[in-house]
């Protein structure tokens, strides 16, 4: 059996690699960071219906240009209205391209409202889901009487009085490691364990209120539920 036919029966495409030398002669493995509109897609993944999704647009792009079917590995997957400022993403191709063609190339092919920030070639120890150290994401309320046509599918129009200091109060106790069960949306298929929330920093910019969430992994919904939780706290509904 040759070595190259071992590495190939080794090698599982876009997968999780932990010796250089399984990496087929030939292979790339390109990184992207993307930014991206949720409120014009479905979530990132791929439907089954053919919906328009940000995974589907970027991988047609992407498997025009390296004229060969590509697939894609997300970091984390985003929910319809989610958007992303980085999301990083990978995928495995023969094709050999420039950054800066790479970045031409697929954005010229893409619908309005992704755009690739940028795309380097990469190790193919990396896998953009493994390889994540942390998460970040950020939820926005625009506390105001009347809400924004700007700013619509941007931030979460919400209306009740709040006070701050009682909100900023009550994200203090949920960071750390923690058993985030009772936050989990009712849909979740995530299994129930420990999770570590490293910071939930929660400012106020005149009428807008920012939480940036960093962990290593969030349940599904998870972040928007203590959001929620937090609100009912800053109006005194629940302590």
């Amino acid at each position: 059996m040759t070595d190259s036919f071992q590495r190939n029966l080794a090698y599982k495409r876009n997968g999780e690699i932990s010796d250089v030398s399984l990496f087929p002669e030939g292979m790339n493995r390109v990184a992207l960071g993307l930014e991206y509109n949720g409120s014009l897609f479905h979530g990132f993944q791929s439907q089954v219906s053919g919906i328009a999704t940000v995974q589907q647009t970027l991988e047609s792009a992407l498997t025009s240009i390296c004229n060969e079917p590509i697939a894609l590995v997300c970091a984390g997957r985003t929910d319809t209205g989610v958007h992303a400022t980085n999301q990083i993403v990978h995928f495995d191709t023969h094709a050999r391209r420039q950054e800066k063609a790479w970045l031409r190339g697929a954005n010229a092919k893409i619908d309005d409202g992704v755009s690739i920030r940028w795309a380097q070639v990469v190790s193919p120890l990396f896998h953009s889901r493994f390889s994540a150290r942390a998460r970040t994401y950020r939820y926005i309320i625009y506390n105001t009487r009347t809400p924004s046509a700007l700013m619509k599918n941007l931030v979460t129009w919400d209306r009740r009085r709040f006070t701050f200091a009682d909100m900023l109060a009550g994200s203090r106790y949920l960071t750390g490691e923690h058993n985030f069960n009772a936050f989990r949306a009712a849909d979740c298929q995530s299994k129930p364990s420990f999770r570590r929330m490293d910071a939930i920093p929660t400012n106020k910019v005149g009428d807008l209120i920012v939480f940036k969430f960093t962990a290593t992994y969030l349940y599904y919904q998870l972040f928007i539920i203590i959001v929620g939780c937090l609100t009912l706290v800053a109006t005194g509904t629940h302590p």
